[in-house]
This record gives C-alpha cells, structure tokens and sequence, in this order.
C-alpha cells in the first residue's frame, strides 16, 4: 500500500495497452464456457441477475423513483423494489432497465476497453457495486456483491497490466454474450405459461404493447450490444 494517491489517480486515468487479439478471442471462448453449459451457468448467471437488479434501481432513482431495497436469491433471480408513479415514462424505463443492462454495461465496457482504459472500467465496477451495497435487502445478495466486488478490486489494485486486460475483457464478453441466454430464457418461461408477472409482461399491463414484442426489443437491444461491443474489441 505505498502508492500515493497521485499515483492511483494516474493509473485510473492513464491508458493501458490493449490485449493481443488472439487474448481478446481467447477471452469470448472462455465466456461462452460460462455461459453455454447449465451447471456452469446457474453459478455465473447470478453476475448478470446483479447487473440486472442494479438496472432496475439505477434506473428508478434516475427516473426520480423512490428505490427501496435489492434482493439477489441463490437461485438466480432477483427483486428491486421502489416507489413513485404506477404508470408513465418512469416505471415504463424502470421495467424495461433488467433485460437491457447486462449488454448496455458490455457495450460500455468495450468502449473503455477498445480507448485502453482498463484501469478505469475495473474501477468503474468497483464504485458501481459499492453503490448497490447500501440497496441490498438480504444476506445471499450482499455476499455476492462483496465477493464480485472484491474480486474488481483485487485485480484493479494488486494485478498486472496483463492481468487487468484479462479479467476486464473475459468480464465484458460475458456481459455481452450472457445478456442474450436470459432474453430467450424469459421467452421460453412464458411460452409455457410461466413468468406471468415478468419485465415484459409488466410492460405489455403498463404500454399496452404485447410483451413478445418487448422480449423481441429486448433481444434487438442484446444482440446489438454483441455485436457493436464485440466489433469493438476485435478492432482495439
């Protein structure tokens, strides 16, 4: 812990190398690992019910909702609770924030990555997840925030140049590729009747507008992402 604070600033701002191609692909078949296969997923998939819940509440405090707590379950599904109007831009983009922000957070992620700001977007997650700590209404939720979070800072703070490209891009391609499986899960659940009081199905109640068409937007919105953000980092 010799570093001035000079220093970290330096670093948080600076740009890094960006990693070899060949790292960068390496990285996509390693998220695909976590991703394709059940067991792997049902442990993984809790990274993007975190990036889901923490849409829904940043979304409702930016849409001026009162956000009341954040539950992430062992299963991998979640609750964000807030208040304000039932109805109306607000509670519409507050529903609509789950499904769509594992990929925004991807595509984002790549910009960073691909202007070589590792360090930033390490450090970006970290404040990002230290900010849902307060909202977190149960204990299996705040493990796992504290873990992923931790798991950032330990990379950002003690790992190498190398190290920081690795874990940042595998994170990202995860967020890029895992913000699709969810989309076609949610589709599945409701073509055989489950998943009732969906995102989209609480969005087709509150617009009027069919909720396949809302999984449809929100499979637009996820392969967009993919694409955009994986052309990105094929081209850094």
């Amino acid at each position: 812990m010799n570093q001035s604070i000079g220093d970290v600033w330096q670093r948080v701002l600076g740009t890094q190398a960006a990693p070899p191609h060949w790292l960068v692909l390496a990285c996509a078949g390693t998220a695909l690992l976590a991703i394709l296969p059940h067991p792997v997923w049902r442990l993984s998939r809790n990274v993007v019910t975190i990036a889901h819940e923490g849409g829904h509440g940043l979304v409702a405090l930016l849409t001026g909702r009162r956000l009341h707590g954040i539950q992430l379950h062992s299963d991998t599904s979640g609750l964000t609770v807030s208040s304000g109007r039932p109805t109306g831009p607000g509670m519409v983009l507050t529903a609509a924030a789950g499904y769509t922000a594992p990929s925004l957070l991807g595509l984002g992620g790549a910009s960073l990555l691909a202007v070589g700001h590792t360090t930033a977007l390490l450090w970006l997650c970290v404040l990002l997840l230290a900010a849902m700590l307060p909202r977190l209404r149960n204990a299996f939720g705040l493990l796992t925030v504290l873990l992923t979070g931790a798991a950032f800072f330990a990379v950002s703070w003690w790992g190498t140049e190398q190290l920081q490209a690795v874990f940042a891009c595998l994170g990202v391609w995860f967020l890029l590729l895992g913000g699709v499986r969810p989309v076609l899960e949610l589709q599945g659940k409701r073509r055989r009747g489950g998943a009732r009081d969906s995102d989209a199905d609480q969005l087709a109640r509150l617009t009027g507008v069919g909720g396949l068409l809302w999984v449809a937007l929100f499979l637009v919105v996820a392969l967009s992402c993919l694409l955009a953000g994986g052309s990105q980092l094929l081209s850094a």
